[in-house]
């Protein structure tokens, strides 16, 4: 398995021969290393509805005949786009040929604007567990610290968690620390940092408060060694 960081909150992992790419904000974004005409994602997972998650998935499925894994609601906007959608929600798993998707709970909005300034309600924010290869990967979306982390941690053994950092819309440095506490991963990438002035933060106070899990700080491309 290859996993590597794209800026805010865009993950790539390539396993079983299959690419795919969690919330691919590329548009717009200017922390990312990506370009959209670049990607050929099978597979987008989504967290959530907000625009700078959901990003180019639509663009990008259309282009790319991708599959497109979301939480319930947002999944069914998106094919009435004519992207190609699989609903899940919180707390639910499936297992797909090229690996096992279970959403967890996170703390936060989902909502997607339109070029209209519509706002269309999308559901549920979630996390993901992504299980392949005997690894587990938990990407916790944009959330708030929660209790139930401690579950999360308990009940699997993460290699991998990417946590947001930047506050504001989701966990600063220190709560963000308690969590990897709970959740105990092996390795831990802070995400959802430095995209926006409102969520300035320097990713080294938060590996400084970390005492129980190797912090992988990456820029834009760089890959999480196993």
């Amino acid at each position: 398995m290859e996993l590597s960081f794209h800026g805010h909150s865009i993950v790539k992992i390539k396993t079983n021969g299959t690419n795919i790419i969690i919330d691919p904000f590329i548009r717009g974004n200017n922390m990312t290393d990506l370009k959209v005409e670049e990607e050929s994602p099978d597979v987008i997972l989504l967290t959530h509805g907000h625009n700078d998650h959901v990003g180019d998935t639509v663009e990008l499925a259309k282009a790319n005949n991708s599959l497109v894994v979301a939480p319930n609601e947002l999944a069914n906007y998106l094919s009435w786009q004519g992207v190609n959608a699989h609903p899940m929600h919180i707390g639910g798993s499936y297992q797909f040929d090229f690996g096992k998707v279970k959403y967890t709970q996170a703390f936060h909005g989902s909502s997607y604007v339109t070029e209209n300034n519509e706002i269309i309600y999308t559901g549920m924010p979630g996390g993901i567990l992504f299980y392949a290869e005997g690894l587990t990967i938990y990407h916790a979306g944009d959330t708030a610290l929660f209790g139930d982390m401690k579950l999360i941690g308990e009940r699997n053994e993460i290699d991998v968690a990417f946590i947001p950092i930047g506050d504001n819309f989701t966990m600063g440095p220190e709560d963000a620390a308690y969590a990897v506490s709970l959740l105990k991963p092996k390795t831990v990438v802070p995400i959802h940092y430095n995209t926006f002035p409102l969520i300035k933060q320097d990713p080294k106070v938060f590996a400084e408060l970390v005492k129980e899990s190797e912090v992988q700080i990456l820029e834009a491309g760089g890959t999480v060694v196993l």
